[in-house]
């Protein structure tokens, strides 16, 4: 893995897919044996069941997010996902198209001030404070008030985790637990963990205090929307069992990890692919403007007008999808299309998204940019697991509803205000990561468009 993890590793992981068609062995560090499978029906083999994730990568994530529905397997896991299912309903998301636009604006406004310099910027750190403050809106419901002091230390205890787990991810040493919390990382990485778990108890305990509350039950059925943590303390099974306080926490922390960085790749990679093919820009800042019209902003019914923007975002995804690779541990052994097997012994599987999206036995001239493939009558009769930025099957992603629907109105706020154009002295490195990062950041010119494109 070290050295799939060097620049460049992520096309010499295609390069070897040329060579060996369906999969090939990989190491992480010197004990620890995958096979890196890119390939439709591999995929579907593997990815079609439920088997668990892998536990020599995802166990890392445990002492910060506990066991919530990115971790847990077998009956917890299902009891969870189905508690969790009304959580990403419609009704549920609507209210957040409003949360979506308001922190993008301010992102926007921020813009306005940076592009009046005339330099290229880096995107990816404003996009990543914008998910974070989404999400936090989304999750804790912190509508009216913005964010406070504890909110604000847990915001950057949140930046802190996601870095140090990577860097712990990468380095060999830090794998062992006993070694790793005698180091100054892992004690900085304990003291962000406390951070952000004293966040989410207090507000937990909060919430469930005004739900003893009548008049604040009264003030809680008043507010405009509901936010995943009602929801969450709302569910119950059919024999009536509500979520502990431990499985609400790890759930909302696991909700913070997983939503927020993966919208930030999301959208950057995108503004980027936007910038590369500006034909593509204009027809997508086109539709968006005819869609809202003389309306002040978006409404819900909007977001699935946005045809073509969406099959740009799809395509952007095939090329820069947001999570580079998953893996799983087999729980029983598994037979592939081309009769060879594994037992699940050699239990260890690694999707590598990335080369299955530039795989050109599916995907012909994989390396353009063509959002059409996704239109309807080429999407009908495409391999189920050829496109899997959400991965698929089973274990699929909870929240891709939330994300494609952020990714939009995000993009299209963004597209109404500015226009953008490449650095062509400052080109993305690609790295895979827990997400598909640029090691020098995504730099781009923006030019805002005038007021008059802000209607």
């Amino acid at each position: 893995m070290a050295w799939i993890q060097k620049l460049g590793g992520l096309d010499k992981v295609v390069t070897w897919s040329q060579e060996f068609p369906y999969a090939h062995p990989l190491w992480l560090g010197q004990f620890i044996g995958f096979l890196n499978i890119y390939e439709p029906d591999y995929a579907k083999a593997v990815y079609s069941r439920g088997d668990p994730k892998a536990a020599d990568v995802y166990d890392f994530f445990l002492q910060w997010i506990g066991k919530g529905l990115l971790v847990l397997e077998g009956p917890k896991w299902f009891q969870h996902r189905k508690l969790l299912t009304p959580g990403f309903h419609y009704d549920v998301l609507k209210p957040y198209v409003a949360i979506f636009a308001e922190s993008t604006n301010v992102m926007l406004d921020k813009w306005e001030k940076k592009a009046s310099e005339n330099k290229s910027f880096d995107i990816f750190c404003d996009v990543g404070h914008m998910a974070l403050d989404t999400l936090m809106k989304c999750t804790f419901g912190k509508g009216d008030s913005g964010l406070g002091h504890s909110d604000n230390s847990y915001y950057l205890a949140v930046s802190d985790l996601t870095l140090l787990m990577q860097q712990r991810i990468d380095s060999f040493q830090y794998h062992n637990d006993f070694i790793y919390w005698l180091t100054p990382h892992g004690r900085r990485f304990l003291r962000a963990c406390q951070t952000a778990h004293d966040h989410t108890d207090q507000v937990i305990r909060q919430r469930k205090a005004a739900l003893q509350d009548e008049k604040e039950q009264k003030k809680l059925q008043q507010r405009r929307h509901l936010d995943f943590l009602d929801i969450l303390l709302g569910v119950r099974d059919e024999s009536g069992i509500k979520l502990s306080d431990a499985d609400l926490r790890a759930e909302v922390d696991t909700f913070m990890f997983e939503g927020h960085d993966t919208t930030t790749s999301g959208i950057s990679w995108f503004l980027y692919c936007m910038a590369l093919y500006p034909e593509h820009q204009q027809r997508c800042r086109e539709e968006v403007r005819e869609i809202l019209g003389d309306q002040d902003s978006f409404q819900w019914d909007d977001l699935a007008k946005m045809t073509y923007l969406t099959m740009c975002i799809k395509e952007c995804f095939r090329l820069y999808p947001p999570v580079p690779q998953v893996y799983r541990q087999l729980s029983k052994p598994v037979t592939f299309v081309d009769g060879r097997s594994l037992t699940s012994s050699c239990s260890l599987i690694s999707l590598h998204i990335y080369a299955l999206h530039r795989n050109s036995a599916v995907w012909p001239d994989p390396e353009v940019f063509d959002p059409l493939r996704f239109s309807p009558e080429n999407t009908t009769g495409r391999h189920p697991f050829a496109f899997m930025p959400f991965s698929a099957g089973p274990r699929n992603c909870i929240g891709q509803q939330f994300a494609m629907n952020e990714l939009k109105v995000v993009t299209a706020l963004c597209l109404l205000r500015f226009e953008f154009s490449p650095d062509p002295s400052k080109v993305p490195i690609k790295v895979p990561q827990l997400i598909l990062r640029s090691k020098n950041g995504i730099h781009l010119y923006l030019k805002p468009l005038g007021s008059g494109s802000r209607k």
